[in-house]
């Protein structure tokens, strides 16, 4: 083997971005591969899509962040299969060989086949479906200042949250504050009582991990600031201004927001092997794919099971991987086999809004001010920049301060003046 080795990372995520400053400086020639120039702090795209932050504050230019890692090269490229045998990443520009190749190219939004779910729901997984959920619920107001029939106005201003996860529970939270605190005063034609937030949980509870006070704390907190939270009710189909449930119920909502479920993303299906849940790729207990230790799978797109249960698809444990995976390379640069990952459990949190929020670290719980304050502690010391943990502060305390959420812009994106008017629903920035 040469004396540098070439290692492929693809996904330039949390666990993409660990794993290449865990090997700055060793001996490997790395490459970044990611079909977007940027990574985003997916915690806080919430915060985008209620107008609460710019999207330059929760996404950063990848080649600013690795900048200092002389021995990466970032490449801008779609990843499209793997040929395993000739070790080479295919993508949709060119091939790039390989030696170790890193598979962390995260999830995406799975609809379960929900008839119309596709089509009409707005997601929460990445900036593109962040900017567009800002310009729908900020044009279902315009819609509903113009509207005389008052039922029409009502379904404009009803918004279905499907999923009672830490996404749903957070975004409903801040949807409330949007409307209630700065929509409220913006459109004061509008009469503010006509609008719903509806939270609808298939399951008997919100937020599952979460121990029952702590569930039940968010539910008490969601309820008082206006949030219906709708337990153990399961969508069978949704349109553009309705959600079916499987009860039969149907729900006259202007804006579907559906945080119910991930799945692996498209790369997977391209790989053989067997499948986990969200059709995530099982990978042995060192991380490394069945038959190929080359190849690394970690972060959302792997199977990882531990004490017999799969790990969840979240960030800390995309992160723990990343570095495992850096320390195995290490060691088989030396001749050394791979070691068995194990996860630490660094706890959870949410937060519900102002003042409010839920975390479980280790044996403590917390809800309320310390759970909130928690929250923003822990999310501002991850945000990548330091420029950035300073914008995001003051426009957290901007916020707290005066009830504003200051990026409340309908604009078009477009090349020419005819690409914006045939296209208005065009991503914002």
């Amino acid at each position: 083997m040469p004396s540098r080795a070439r290692v492929v990372v693809v996904g330039a995520g949390f666990a993409g971005l660990t794993l290449v400053r865990a090997l700055r400086g060793k001996p490997v020639e790395m490459t970044l591969v990611d079909r977007r120039n940027y990574h985003t702090f997916t915690p806080l795209l919430y915060q985008v899509a209620s107008a609460l932050l710019d999207p330059s504050e929760v996404a950063h230019p990848i080649r600013g962040i690795v900048r200092p890692i002389r021995n990466l090269e970032v490449r801008m490229a779609e990843a499209t299969g793997v040929d395993l045998a000739g070790r080479r990443l295919l993508t949709d520009v060119e091939p790039i060989d390989y030696e170790f190749l890193v598979l962390c190219t995260g999830s995406t939004t799975n609809y379960f086949g929900i008839r119309g779910l596709a089509e009409t729901a707005f997601g929460l997984k990445d900036l593109e479906q962040a900017l567009a959920l800002r310009n729908q619920v900020l044009r279902r107001f315009e819609e509903a200042a113009w509207t005389a029939d008052p039922e029409r106005r009502r379904m404009l201003l009803t918004f279905a949250v499907v999923g009672g996860g830490p996404t749903g529970v957070e975004f409903s939270g801040a949807l409330s504050e949007l409307i209630r605190g700065v929509l409220a005063k913006d459109f004061p034609s509008v009469y503010i009582r006509d609008t719903r937030i509806l939270l609808v949980e298939a399951a008997g509870h919100l937020l599952g991990p979460f121990t029952p006070l702590l569930r039940e704390s968010a539910r008490r907190t969601l309820t008082r600031r206006g949030v219906e939270v709708l337990l153990e009710k399961q969508v069978r189909a949704a349109g553009e201004d309705y959600v079916e449930l499987v009860d039969g119920e149907r729900l006259a909502v202007g804006t579907v927001i559906w945080t119910a479920g991930v799945r692996a993303g498209d790369l997977a299906a391209a790989l053989p092997g067997d499948r986990g849940r969200g059709g995530t790729l099982k990978v042995e207990s060192t991380l490394q794919l069945p038959g190929h230790p080359e190849v690394f799978a970690i972060g959302d797109l792997a199977a990882v099971v531990q004490g017999g249960q799969q790990l969840p698809q979240l960030i800390p444990p995309a992160m723990q991987e990343a570095r495992h995976v850096a320390r195995s390379i290490h060691r088989a640069l030396a001749g050394e086999p791979a070691e068995p990952f194990r996860y630490a459990d660094p706890g959870m949190m949410a937060t519900i809004g102002r003042n409010a929020g839920v975390a479980e670290i280790g044996p403590l719980r917390f809800s309320g001010f310390p759970g909130w304050i928690l929250w923003l502690g822990f999310h501002l010391i991850q945000i990548v920049t330091f420029r950035t943990k300073l914008v995001v502060l003051v426009n957290w305390a901007w916020n707290y301060l005066f009830y504003d959420r200051p990026v409340r812009l309908l604009v078009r994106a477009a090349a020419h003046e005819s690409q914006a008017r045939a296209a208005p629903d065009a991503q914002l920035d």
